[in-house]
Parts: structure tokens; C-alpha cells; sequence
């Protein structure tokens, strides 16, 4: 692609590098220059434009960006029409995004026309959210660069996974005077957020908030997929009454707390029963970094294929 200054004269069918006003309209950049646009340009005393004309063998930006958008796009995502350069890559479902991180490091490296983001790897989507983002800088690639640029990306490195989601429970842990609707709108924010997730709750329960009444509500929890338990009091120690409860009823506690806020503790069922003890935040239905970081992991979150 040749790039600069060219003479007005010999401007007509190049591409305006910059958007110019010229008798009363605006051109955009990236415009393709008529015989009108030039003799308007000649009429306001204009001597030369800044344009880029393609040589044989270049691919317009347009082309390019949609080329290496479907090289990437994988099962569960769908290719927006191009504008600008520019093609994002859509979630065609709700998901678990997963991606090649080789692969977009090497087309990131291709050439440095060639830009590619993506959202962070193993985060939950939407159908219909941006997942990545293809942008070809110049007007235009030359085409051994957009074949070397699809033929790093491989096929298929940018993907959705459907999520494969077991039935939750959820015991929530009571603490005298505490109110009834308490209880009722953290079983309601789960339910939701379970329904965002392709999830069911299909068991809720009460009980006091003891090691020993806990314990036995856990171990005869030994048939639910995933288990949540909310606490009715933060937890500040491994030997509190949620861990110490986990671990009478034979569990595991991994790791206590994980950095985020609001953020409780993490903890896998010997087996792959997975457990999470929910901080307070959860009763709530905005987002918190909760859903951000443990909704989209293989313990204790959505399963995924």
C-alpha cells in the first residue's frame, strides 16, 4: 500500500487518509476520493491530499479484519460486520469464553498492522457479548501477510463452551433475631444468578449457625452437585463455624478466602463435590467480583465442555 501526499489531480479512487471538510460536507477518512470530491478539493485551492492507494496483492481493511475474524471464530461465536478495520467477535451463546492464548500472541506478532484483544480467558458471557476484537490498522495488509496472520490463528482459537451445570443447594446459617426476608432474598439472588448460569436451585434450607448443626445438614447434602452455603456471620478463621463444619462432615478446606471483595472461601468436596461458603455481598443481585471470579471456574463453579 503506498501512503502520503499525491497531488489533487491524481487523487480520484485513492482512500482519504483523514477526514477533511470540503464544500460544506465531510469526509471521513478512509473515504474513496470520486472525480467530484477531487474537483471540489481543486475549487478550494487544495494542492495535494494525504491518501493511501493498494498495490496489487493488498487486501482492503475491511476484508482483511473479517478474514482473520472467521479464521478465529470458533464453535459459540459469530463475526460482526466489519466498519473502520475493525470486526468484533460475538458470544452466539451464553458461555464460558475459553481461548488459544498461542494463537493470539501470534497474530499479535504476525505483522503490526495487525491488532487482536480479546476479554480475560475462562470468563462467563452473555450471548451477544463482545468476546474479542480484530483491527487492522492501514487502510489496507498485503495479502502474504493476512494469510501468514490466518494461518497462526489456526481455526477455531477463540471459543464459547456451553456451560454444564449441575442442580445447586444452598443452606444459608441463622442467627437469632435475624429476619425472615433475609433468607428469602438470598435464596432469590441465587435463584437468579443460577438462572444466568443455565443452573437450577432445586433445594433450599435453614439451619442454626453451629459447627454441629451445619455438619449434619452437609452430610446429608452428599447427593447435591454443587452446595452453597451462606453464612449468617462472616467468616475470619479456619476453625470457624463454616470450615470447621465442612471438615466435620469429611470435606476439604483448600484455601480460606481468595482475593476479591466481597470473598468468603473456596473449597472442594473430596470426590469433585464442590462447596462454597458465599460471602454477604451474594444476597445482593448486582454482579460482584464473586460471579466475576468463581462463577466461571471448574470448582465450585459452572461446569463447562
Amino acid at each position: 500500500m503506498k501512503f502520503g501526499p499525491l497531488p489533487v489531480a491524481e487523487a480520484a479512487g485513492a482512500l482519504l487518509a483523514h477526514s477533511l471538510a470540503l464544500g460544506g460536507r465531510r469526509l471521513a477518512k478512509g473515504h474513496r476520493l470520486t472525480h467530484e470530491d477531487v474537483a471540489a478539493a481543486h475549487g478550494a485551492g487544495l494542492a495535494e491530499l494525504i491518501v493511501a492507494r493498494l498495490e496489487p496483492g493488498d487486501v482492503g481493511e475491511d476484508a482483511a479484519a473479517t478474514s482473520l475474524a472467521v479464521a478465529l471464530a470458533g464453535v459459540g461465536v459469530t463475526v460482526s460486520a466489519p466498519r473502520h478495520g475493525r470486526v468484533d467477535l460475538l458470544a452466539a451463546r451464553d458461555g464460558l469464553f475459553v481461548c488459544d492464548a498461542a494463537a493470539v500472541d501470534a497474530v499479535n506478532a504476525a505483522d503490526e498492522a495487525i491488532g487482536l484483544g480479546t476479554i480475560w480467558p475462562g470468563r462467563p458471557v452473555r450471548a451477544g457479548a463482545t468476546i474479542a476484537t480484530v483491527k487492522i490498522i492501514p487502510y489496507a495488509l498485503p495479502g502474504d501477510v493476512l494469510t501468514r496472520a490466518c494461518a497462526v490463528a489456526g481455526r477455531g482459537a477463540l471459543g464459547v463452551r456451553e456451560f454444564m451445570l449441575p442442580a445447586l443447594s444452598l443452606i444459608q446459617t441463622r442467627l437469632p433475631g435475624q429476619p425472615d426476608k433475609l433468607f428469602a432474598a438470598t435464596v432469590e439472588a441465587t435463584r437468579q444468578r443460577a438462572i444466568r448460569l443455565g443452573a437450577t436451585l432445586v433445594r433450599d434450607e435453614i439451619c442454626d449457625h453451629e459447627e454441629a448443626a451445619l455438619a449434619g445438614r452437609i452430610a446429608a447434602s452428599d447427593d447435591a452437585a454443587v452446595l452453597l452455603i451462606a453464612g449468617a456471620s462472616a467468616t475470619v478463621d479456619r476453625r470457624d463455624v463454616i470450615p470447621a463444619a465442612i471438615v466435620r462432615a469429611g470435606g476439604v478446606v483448600e484455601r480460606l478466602g481468595m482475593p476479591v471483595d466481597p470473598g468468603n472461601l473456596a473449597v472442594p468436596w473430596p470426590g469433585g463435590w464442590p462447596d462454597r461458603d458465599r460471602p454477604a455481598g451474594m444476597c445482593a443481585q448486582p454482579e460482584t467480583q464473586w460471579d466475576r471470579s468463581g462463577a466461571g471456574t471448574d470448582r465450585g463453579g459452572p461446569r463447562h465442555r
